[in-house]
Parts: C-alpha cells; structure tokens; sequence
C-alpha cells in the first residue's frame, strides 16, 4: 500500500474581488492585464517551488485545454485562459529552466489548430526567445477523432510515447470491478477494449512521458462543474495526463437496479439503447456506425429521460468517473518510469487554478461563465478541490470526489491563505457565490437512493 504524503500541503488564494462588483465583464478584463497577472502568479508562487537551481530542471506544465471553443464564451470558461497560461511560462522561464514542456490531451474530436491559436504561439516564442528557454507545445491525444471524415478515428503517436501503469487491486475501482463482465465504458470507443485495461486486480492507464521526465509538474485548471463528478478542477484535471481514453472507465453500462450507474432504476428502451451504442463504437469507421448510433438515440428518446438519465452518465449517481480520477492521483504521485507504483511518492504536483472566470451549469464541454475572481495555487489538489467547491458553494458531503480526496490527504497538515494572509478555510466563505450545478446534478444535494 502506498504511503500517504505527510509533508506539508498549502491552498493559497487571490481574490480579485475586492470591492468591485461581482460580473463577468469587469472580472475577465483582469485577461487582458498582462502585469497584473505576471505579479499576481509570481507572488503565489514564488515561496513555494524552489527555483533557485532551475538551470537543469525540465517543466512541465498541463493546462486544461479540454476542446476548441463553439461559442464565444468559451474563450472565458471552457479552458485554461491563455493568458494565464502565458502569464505562468513567463514567470517560469524567468528563472531559466532546462526546458519547458506545455501538453494536455483533449476530448478525441477536439480540433487541435482551432483551440492552440497563432496568437498564442507567437507569444510563447517570444518569451522563449527572450529567456533562452526552450518551451514545446504538444498534443498528448494518442488518436483523433472526426466524425466527418471516413476513418473517424486515427492514431497520432505510437505507444513509445507512453507509459503504461498498473495500478492493480489499489484501483479505486476494484470494488465495483465485475469477474464476469466488462461494464465499463467511455464515449465513442470500443467498450470491448476495456477487458484488456480494466478488470480485477488489473487497472491499467496510458500515461504520457512528459510526467516521468519532468522535474517540475504544475497542472493548470480551469474550475468548472463537471456531469459526472461534479466538479473538475487540480484532481480532475490529471486525467489530461492519460492519453488513450481505451483505458479510462468513465461510467458502468445499465441503470443503478441492473448494477450500472448510467441512470437510476432499470429502463428496458435504454438497455437496448446502450447495448446498441455499444454496436456503433464497434464500428467505428465503418457505415454501420451511423445506423446503430441512430437508433441508440431513437431509443434513448423513446425512454422519455429525465433530468437524472443523462445518456452516458452526466448525473450524481455517477459512480465510476470518480474513481477514475482518483485512480490517475495516485498514479500522477507514486508511479514510476517502469509502470509501477511506488510505496513513497515520486514527485510533488503543482496547480494553478484558473477561476478568475469560472465554468458553471452543463460543465465540462458547454460551461456558462462563472464569476469566481480568484487565482489559487497549491501542492495539494484534494484541499485545492475542497476550497474550490466552498467557494462555490457545493455540498461537499455529497460528491464522492471530494469525500475520497479529504481521506486522500488525511495525514497531511493544510495551510490556507487569502491574499497572502493565512485563514481558516471557513473564512472564505463570505466570497462564494451560488453556482448553477449540471442538469443531471440539479437535485445531488437532496439525493435519493436509487
């Protein structure tokens, strides 16, 4: 069994609140504020990770750039402003790392050239430039997905780009792991992979190299809402360290009476549904695939859903993803280059959280802006969560993330900080703000037992 990390943790916050009214036009201006942002980053960061002999040090930094923006909010809630991003490489690169290395591994159909724009990689030359640093942009997808284009699915990077680590019977999700059938499953992939990734004492993830040849990881989330977890921020956003989504179990097929969590009870319409979206994902690149996924949504429609059968899980019953993202939190800290899990932890994590604009409602994918107005940076993702989810005033008794994250980090001492002055964390209390949960999350805090 590993051992729990018993070195110090710390949640600092800046508010940008102040005085100034609480919206979203005054709050995402602060994007624009290059200076500010430089100094605000650098002050939470400064005490905290010793740079002072970053000469032969490699950096790597992992936004949230989960996928390109449909609308033009997303430019302020959907992803890691780049901004922030430029804000944190520009402190970095000051103090003259080795290199520094900026990835993340986005949904498969995201399109990559939209999302990364021009703009912003000029902007990293120049900083690289002038620091004599060298920064790399990369795309940690091992395949792509294009629903327009016949093969739909490609492969980018070969598996020597990876790492694959079991985490064995330490998986949170061995308990609900089946001897006799494979239940678990993730949007537009072939569920049958998950036999070879996923079953008892054998959880295995794709894990990017760039984790294993980092001296320094500092994760950049966005905070948001998330339909399966609740909430995605430091915790969840490790997941973008895994990239194949074969070995990511994201819910179990069948209703919660049939020994699944994608829905409460038992429905026969969406029993067949799912088996035949099952029968699509086998096809994949084939023309049978679009037979199947229409009468998988016919299907779904016929049931007549309700705000809790969100097809593919997106609601509070959701009992894999969780797991899931806890699962890459051990991985992220105790795995080694050899696919193993160390009993002592291999590396410290570093997060920086974007909230100055915040993602609320159908979160991940179509957030709508949150007016957070803060930055936070920590070396401890499940208090960082915790603080997150009081600032937007979640229940936290009642997300499973964040009850398994708090027994995560039991033995550790946690220190928070408000504008550099230290607090308990109740004192924050008096800057959240009532923040609108997904739909399949709108009664989690009332929940009933399916």
């Amino acid at each position: 069994m590993v051992n729990k990390i018993r070195t110090n943790g710390f949640v600092k916050i800046h508010s940008f609140l102040n005085d100034k009214q609480r919206e979203i036009t005054s709050l995402s201006a602060i994007y624009d504020d290059k200076k500010l942002l430089l100094e605000k980053i650098s002050l939470l960061i400064q005490d905290e990770i010793n740079f002072e002999t970053c000469g032969d040090k490699k950096i790597f930094i992992k936004p949230n750039w989960v996928k390109h923006s449909s609308v033009d909010s997303d430019e302020i809630c959907l992803r890691t402003h780049d901004s922030v991003t430029l804000a944190l490489v520009e402190y970095v690169c000051s103090c003259r790392p080795k290199s520094v290395v900026i990835g993340d591994a986005p949904i498969q159909g995201c399109k990559w050239d939209k999302m990364i724009s021009e703009t912003f990689l000029k902007k990293l030359k120049i900083i690289s430039a002038k620091s004599q640093v060298p920064v790399s942009v990369k795309d940690l997808r091992r395949k792509v997905m294009n629903l327009a284009d016949e093969d739909m699915v490609n492969v980018r990077q070969g598996m020597d780009d990876f790492v694959i680590v079991d985490v064995g019977r330490q998986s949170y999700l061995e308990e609900i792991t089946s001897e006799d059938k494979n239940q678990f499953r993730v949007t537009h992939y072939n569920p049958d992979r998950f036999i070879e990734s996923h079953k008892p004492g054998v959880h295995k993830y794709c894990i990017t190299k760039e984790l294993f040849d980092a001296d320094i990881v500092i994760s950049v989330p966005k905070i948001k809402t998330h339909e399966k977890s609740g909430i995605t921020n430091a915790l969840k956003n490790i997941v973008g360290l895994n990239g194949d989504k074969d070995f990511l179990p994201h819910h179990r097929i069948g209703g919660t009476r049939a020994g699944g969590d994608a829905y409460p009870g038992y429905n026969l319409l969406r029993h067949w549904s799912e088996k035949c979206y099952d029968q699509a994902n086998r096809n994949l690149g084939n023309r049978s695939y679009w037979i199947w996924i229409r009468i998988a949504s016919l299907l779904w429609k016929m049931s007549f859903p309700g705000r809790e059968a969100r097809f593919g899980a997106g609601w509070y019953g959701n009992d894999t993803t969780w797991r899931m993202v806890m699962d890459l939190n051990l991985v992220a800290t105790y795995a080694t280059r050899d696919g193993k899990l160390s009993d002592e932890p291999q590396r410290l994590l570093y997060s920086l959280c974007d909230g100055i604009i915040g993602g609320q409602k159908d979160g991940p994918l179509t957030p709508e802006p949150l007016p957070l107005g803060v930055l936070m940076f920590t070396n401890d993702s499940s208090w960082c969560d915790i603080t997150a989810a009081v600032l937007m005033e979640m229940e936290i008794g009642r997300l499973p993330l964040l009850q398994a994250a708090e027994a995560f980090s039991s033995e550790r001492k946690i220190r928070f900080y408000l504008n550099n002055k230290e607090i308990n964390l109740s004192e924050i209390k008096h800057m959240s703000i009532e923040t609108k949960m997904p739909s399949g999350w709108v009664d989690y805090k009332n929940q009933i037992q399916h």
